[in-house]
């Protein structure tokens, strides 16, 4: 198509102007408020609550007792913690020398060589007691009343009675702590398989609280494939909605430029047959003029005709004005436009309204195949999280030490029951032994109370002595039983003071000062096979006494046991690759806009043939000369109305009558043939103006018209697939939003929740408390008061001896 170099510069300034209003609606559009940002899921902690209660000893009325026990075997035991002798113990048993047990137990050889000497001595006592008794030389009677006798035998009385009290403190403490230690011990031992039951739910719940945060990756999956359902649609209209101002703009210009060459083509048709009906008519209409300017010029040069020479002149110009002969035809340019407009312009808009209305629909039918791969690729787990548990370290020791930990509970039982059995020999044992110091203190205070009932009523002649001589024999009854009592009870506290204070000393002292922790902490101390982070499978080493601190605060096995030395738990959360083979499915998402043409091929060649009809150089000037020309240059009314009044005035009747005719010819020629040429020429003046002013403007709308659908059609392929690119980057951003959110929520789950170890620390709280609170303090405390007591035996024998001869009768009396 070939353009006049006038038409360059505009052309050239509307490219321009095309160029920064027609940029990519996509290029600026780069937010997503389209999809926005991932909603907030919400998991399920998959760390199971496994909290132990503490166990805690009340106060009592016992504790000072318990304090008074602690001191003296810190005073019994008092070097510090043997971890020399206890590594070798561990790792070498056979080499441990008898030499250092017994430097370490100094303090208890001491007391077992006391217990020793008296188990010795007070059963030797007893014996030669019995033999002075049987020849009458011990515990005899008072030879002569004198005058110090009154006060030796209150002294004796008043000691007798405060080691009689003494006992009774003791024995009635003895019974106390003795029952109190067969209560605990039942709780106690049953707290055990209730102990290693929490500590295996704490070791076999690792890999199930791990499958659990693996599976909740269904939760991102899920929401991801719903919101994949309508991707399609979304990113649709999306494209729609960026694009669509421009879109409607080239289409209501399309529009308005179909009602303009609609309207064009009318105005030019109408030109073109008026043209044709003035010329037509104008050659009617000029012999009928000619002729009657003859006729009428002939009657008015008459001889005889009055007032005749100005309707002369009127007449002489009887002639035509407009000749629309001398303007150009328009043939041609109706030729180069027959057929146009061929396109329905209103109902093509509306069609490729429809079509661009229906692009959200058209996008998720063309996507349909990719989102369908999408989520084949959604629907797949990552295989860093397939491998989560499986991969954890300790997840073989974890069965190891489940099992493990079972068949101990298991075991254990019938040994806790063999235990519960023996304490209540225990009981029953120390119930008797109990239960004779009270005989002897019954029969100390029986003997007092018989004595001094006695001595007072000796001082009645008339009066018995028989209630002081009980009172003797209940006195020596008791020092009987304090005799044959000595050994028993000398070995059941030796035994129970052996056990009971290493307990404390050994074990509970160093338990609650953290020595056995830091015992276990250092390298070598324990034998391989006891060995914590080799038994766990771990690369590191750790500190027993951190972990133990760490535990008490309730951090997760994850940091205690400083995992991620050995475990990359990144490596398991890295979903790149899921996220890659994402990233390529979405690139394949495309969106196919051929189907909106804008402009019809019909409607193309109508805006082609308008283009090139010359419709803007047809010489509408010349069609205004001839319409500013009148049909007639003579006012033809007028000129009629002057020969009716000349008619009248005329002498010759004849000739009024000529003139007469005349002037009703010349109103029939005007209203028959000047009239409707007048009305012709003025339809043409209003066609011509129309076209004139429109035709230039038409064709520069035209080829703006035709150069933005142009520039369109290339473009919009174009920009959709850049939108198209933003849209799944934003869509990929969303969905990726989901996938953090559960990476980041394993990863606290992992490293601060699931495996919290506070049951190992307060099982190993609890078991100290259990052992050293509960159980080996009242033990502790049983012995040392019935060791108070069977030491307090020995004074109770001589204050009875020497008390029992007040008594009886004096010799001097007898």
């Amino acid at each position: 198509m070939t353009r006049a170099p006038g038409l360059l510069a505009p052309l050239l300034g509307l490219g321009l102007e095309l160029g920064l209003i027609l940029s990519p609606p996509g290029a600026v559009a780069s937010d997503c408020g389209s999809f926005g940002r991932a909603e907030h899921l919400t998991f399920v902690p998959a760390a199971r609550v496994r909290w132990l209660a503490p166990r805690v000893r009340p106060p009592g009325p016992l504790n000072p007792l318990y304090g008074t026990v602690r001191r003296f075997l810190s005073v019994v035991q008092l070097n510090p913690f043997p971890a020399e002798l206890v590594k070798t113990l561990l790792n070498e048993p056979s080499s441990v020398k008898v030499d250092e047990v017994v430097r370490y137990e100094a303090g208890y050889v001491v007391c077992a060589v006391i217990a020793g000497l008296y188990l010795l001595l007070v059963p030797i006592a007893g014996l030669c007691f019995c033999c002075c008794r049987c020849r009458r030389r011990c515990g005899g009677r008072v030879k002569t009343e004198h005058k110090a006798m009154a006060c030796e035998r209150g002294t004796l009385m008043v000691f007798l009675l405060l080691t009689t009290l003494v006992l009774l403190i003791g024995v009635v403490c003895a019974f106390v702590t003795n029952q109190r230690t067969h209560e605990q011990m039942g709780p106690s031992v049953e707290a055990v398989p209730e102990t290693l039951l929490s500590l295996r739910g704490l070791v076999s719940d690792v890999p199930q609280e791990l499958q659990a945060v693996a599976q909740q990756f269904s939760l991102p999956q899920k929401r991801v494939l719903e919101e994949l359902d309508g991707v399609g649609k979304s990113i649709g209209s999306r494209i729609h909605t960026q694009l669509k101002s421009t879109v409607y703009e080239v289409l209501a210009s399309v529009s308005s430029l179909g009602q303009a060459l609609q309207l064009s083509m009318d105005h030019l048709q109408a030109l073109n047959s008026t043209l044709v009906e003035l010329r037509k008519g104008q050659r009617d209409l000029e012999p009928a003029v000619r002729e009657r300017r003859e006729r009428l010029l002939a009657l008015l040069q008459e001889p005889g005709c009055q007032g005749c020479t100005e309707a002369q002149g009127q007449a002489r110009a009887l002639e035509l004005g407009a000749d629309f002969d001398q303007v150009s035809p328009v043939d041609d340019v109706l030729h180069r436009l027959k057929g146009v407009p061929e396109a329905n312009f209103s109902s093509m808009v509306q069609e490729e309204n429809s079509t661009f209305n229906a692009l959200p629909l058209l996008a998720a039918l063309q996507m349909a195949n990719v989102v369908k791969e999408l989520k084949k690729v959604i629907a797949q787990k990552p295989e860093g999280l397939r491998t989560l548990a499986e991969e954890f370290p300790g997840w073989e020791a974890a069965s190891r030490w489940s099992r493990a930990l079972e068949e101990v509970e298991q075991s254990s039982r019938p040994y806790l029951k063999e235990v519960q059995r023996y304490e209540k020999y225990r009981w029953i044992l120390g119930c008797v032994l109990c239960s004779v110091v009270l005989l002897v203190v019954a029969c100390n205070l029986l003997g007092l109370n018989l004595g001094i009932w006695g001595l007072s009523a000796r001082e009645d002649p008339s009066h018995s002595e028989a209630k002081g001589e009980a009172g003797a024999r209940f006195l020596m009854m008791g020092v009987g039983f304090s005799f044959l009592l000595a050994a028993p009870l000398i070995l059941l506290v030796f035994a129970t003071f052996l056990v009971g204070g290493n307990v404390q000393t050994l074990v509970c002292r160093s338990w609650e000062s953290r020595e056995l922790y830091k015992f276990a902490d250092t390298p070598g101390n324990l034998p391989p096979s006891m060995n914590l982070s080799q038994l766990l499978g771990l690369k590191k080493n750790i500190s027993i006494l951190l972990a133990y601190q760490q535990c008490r605060e309730g951090a997760a096995l994850w940091g205690v046991l400083q995992l991620n030395d050995s475990y990359d738990l990144e490596k398991h959360l890295n979903i790149s690759q899921y996220t890659t083979k994402l990233q390529q499915e979405l690139r394949n998402l495309k969106v196919d806009m051929k189907h909106l043409d804008l402009l019809s091929p019909a409607a193309h060649r109508d805006l082609e043939a308008l283009q090139s009809s010359g419709l803007e150089n047809i010489h509408y000037s010349s069609f205004l000369v001839q319409t500013q020309k009148p049909v007639v240059n003579t006012n033809v009314e007028k000129l009629a109305q002057e020969l009716e009044g000349l008619a009248r005035t005329q002498g010759s009747s004849v000739l009024g009558q000529q003139l007469q005719e005349e002037a009703q010819g010349l109103k029939d020629l005007y209203q028959e043939k000047v009239l409707p040429q007048q009305s012709l020429v003025a339809n043409l003046n209003l066609t011509v103006r129309s076209l004139a002013s429109s035709a230039p403007n038409l064709q520069i709308e035209t080829s703006g018209v035709l150069d933005k659908v142009t520039y369109l059609k290339g473009e919009l392929p174009t920009w959709a697939t850049s939108i198209l690119r933003n849209e799944s980057e934003c869509f990929l951003t969303r969905e990726m939003g989901y996938f953090s959110q559960y990476v980041a929520w394993v990863r606290e789950e992992v490293t601060q929740h699931i495996a919290t170890c506070q049951p190992l620390s307060r099982a190993l709280d609890n078991g100290r408390v259990i052992l050293c609170d509960m159980i080996a303090d009242p033990w502790n405390a049983f012995w040392f008061c019935l060791a108070w007591c069977t030491f307090f035996l020995i004074p109770s024998i001589i204050f009875a001896v020497k008390t029992s001869k007040y008594f009886r009768p004096i010799w001097k009396r007898l």
